[in-house]
């Protein structure tokens, strides 16, 4: 199968797992840890599926904000910075830092014409959804500090 219709394939389940409310839960109601890196872990996934291919809706979605004039904006110029360049996952780490329903993932990815990638994300779990916090300019006082590993440039 190739690369795009593999891509095509794992985003729907992850849509379709998200839009069902599925869940893995231990016997006691409890998420079981693998749950947690792995739906942290697809939140990663998706936000760079949304980057390749330039989908607003897709960054929203990811970044649990509602779908506004001021979250459209910030997500259409997430992409015109990085958005289609075709970014390919090298690395992502989660660490449940912060409990098991907040931590922090680093991302690592490399564009197919060259350029890297690196992020360093939050992430939370909301009603059994894992989202990135990297909208910067939320309105009432939720604004987020970018969290770039780029190094500066000169």
């Amino acid at each position: 199968m190739d690369r795009r219709r593999l891509l095509a394939v794992s985003a729907a389940l992850v849509v379709l797992a998200v839009g069902t409310g599925c869940s893995t839960q231990d016997d006691n109601g409890e998420p079981s840890r693998s749950a947690s890196s792995g739906g942290a872990r697809h939140a990663v996934e998706a936000y760079v599926d949304a980057l390749n291919s330039r989908s607003v809706t897709g960054l929203i979605h990811v970044g649990g904000v509602d779908n506004e004039g001021w979250s459209r904006k910030e997500a259409a110029r997430i992409l015109t910075e990085r958005g289609g360049k075709k970014w390919k996952i090298k690395d992502v780490r989660i660490d449940y830092d912060m409990g098991p329903d907040t931590g922090s993932a680093r991302l690592l990815a490399e564009g197919k014409a060259g350029g890297s990638l690196r992020d360093t994300f939050t992430v939370t779990r909301e009603k059994g959804v894992w989202h990135l916090a990297f909208f910067t300019h939320q309105p009432g006082g939720r604004s987020k500090e970018s969290s770039s590993t780029d190094k500066p440039s000169s």
